[in-house]
C-alpha cells in the first residue's frame, strides 16, 4: 500500500510505502516507511493521513528504498490500478520499468464475496471482522489487505484467487504496429 501527496494518478508523489509480503496464509515479512515526496502535500490528504509535510522532509527518496520491492511476488493492492500506476510512474522516473502480476482485491472481492453493502477497504474489513488499525496509513491498510486477501483465499481457495491475477503484457508476443513499449506508455 501507498499513500501519496494526493489523489491523482498523474501528478502524485509517494509520502509513505508498505510491503506485507504473505504465502497466502500467513504475513511473513513487513517494511514500511514513509517516503520524501520532494513536493508539497495536499491538505486534504494531511487531514486524513496525518503525513505531514515536516514528517516526509527527511524520510528517504524513492531511489533510496527501491530495492526492498520484491521482484517475484505478485502485486496486490486494494484498487490496484491507483497503487501500481504510481509506482510504474515512480521506476520510470528512475528509468527503470516495473512489471508485476497484479492482484486488485476490490475486484476480487466484488467477484468472490457479492453479498456486501461496500468494497471499500473500511467498510469490508469491518464487515468481516478483519482489524484494521491505522486507517489511510500504508502499513495498516497493507495488513488488512494481507487479511482480506486470506480471508478470500480461504473461501474460495488459491487456485481460483490466482486465476484472477492480471498477467504481465511483456509476456505476450505482439505482432505488427503494437509493441511492449506502446501497450507499457
Amino acid at each position: 500500500d501507498i499513500e501519496t501527496t494526493g489523489g491523482k494518478t498523474t501528478s502524485n508523489r509517494i509520502t509513505e510505502i508498505a510491503i506485507v509480503i504473505t504465502d497466502g496464509k500467513k504475513i511473513i515479512e513487513k517494511f514500511s516507511t514513509l517516503v520524501n515526496p520532494h513536493r508539497k502535500i495536499d491538505k486534504f490528504v494531511i487531514q486524513l493521513t496525518g503525513i505531514t509535510d515536516e514528517m516526509v522532509e527527511t524520510a528517504p527518496d524513492f531511489s533510496e528504498i527501491i530495492d526492498k520491492i520484491t521482484k517475484d511476488t505478485i502485486f496486490v493492492a486494494h484498487n490496484v490500478p491507483f497503487d501500481y500506476s504510481i509506482i510504474k510512474r515512480e521506476y520510470k522516473k528512475l528509468n527503470q520499468v516495473f512489471r508485476r502480476n497484479n492482484l486488485c482485491t476490490v475486484q476480487l472481492s466484488r467477484k468472490t464475496l457479492k453479498d456486501q453493502a461496500s468494497f471499500s477497504l473500511g467498510k469490508l474489513t469491518e464487515s468481516l471482522g478483519i482489524k484494521l488499525e491505522n486507517r489511510h496509513r500504508a502499513l495498516g491498510d497493507a495488513e488488512a489487505t494481507a487479511h482480506l486477501l486470506h480471508y478470500i483465499i480461504n473461501k474460495v481457495g488459491e487456485e481460483n484467487v490466482l486465476n484472477q491475477t492480471a498477467h504481465k503484457t511483456s509476456d505476450i508476443q505482439f505482432k505488427g504496429e503494437i509493441t511492449n513499449d506502446i501497450i507499457e506508455e
